[in-house]
């Protein structure tokens, strides 16, 4: 299965130094309650529900979604690297403590709840990233963060689609 992403190539990460000031700015979306990490954990648990009550569609998207994330995911963790932080699974790296937890996750369990949900995530991840923009100054970094936000913005759009057909919508 593929990951649901936009067509265009990631920017090289290559020969990106140490920043701690752009470290603080972009771990908030590598492992916070809004973070990429939060969104895989979503999209998977949500995928479980969907397949169980017959919508192996809706699953199947859901984890292309989640598969698009993990990119993500690893992207930041790579970048963060690069940085000169640890990826540790925490919001403030280098700090080894205040650790992610699953309790960012939305254990709803209505579809149409759920779809509601990941469409309020996608609008939050996708404003928190062009809030970065306007704080980092690599231009090399910020082009990386443009190309993560070509694919949040697909994923809105693929789940305010399955929305509408879920409510019989056009």
């Amino acid at each position: 299965m593929e990951a649901l992403r936009a067509e265009q190539p990631y920017p090289s990460l290559d020969g990106i130094g140490k920043d701690p000031a752009a470290v603080r700015i972009l771990s908030p979306a590598y492992a916070d309650r809004e973070s990429e990490m939060t969104a895989i954990l979503l999209y998977i648990y949500q995928s479980f529900l969907f397949r169980k009550a017959g919508m192996a569609d809706y699953a199947d998207t859901l984890v292309r979604i989640s598969l698009s994330e993990m990119m993500h995911l690893d992207t930041l963790g790579e970048l963060i690297l690069q940085l000169g932080a640890l990826p540790v699974y925490t919001s403030r790296p280098p700090r080894k403590f205040d650790f992610y937890s699953t309790a960012a996750v939305s254990y709803e369990t209505q579809p149409e709840k759920m779809l509601e949900i990941d469409i309020r995530g996608e609008k939050n991840a996708i404003r928190g990233y062009e809030s970065m923009l306007g704080k980092l100054r690599s231009e090399r970094i910020r082009a990386v963060i443009e190309r993560i936000i070509l694919d949040e913005k697909l994923h809105l759009q693929t789940l305010e689609e399955l929305l509408r057909k879920l409510r019989g919508e056009k």
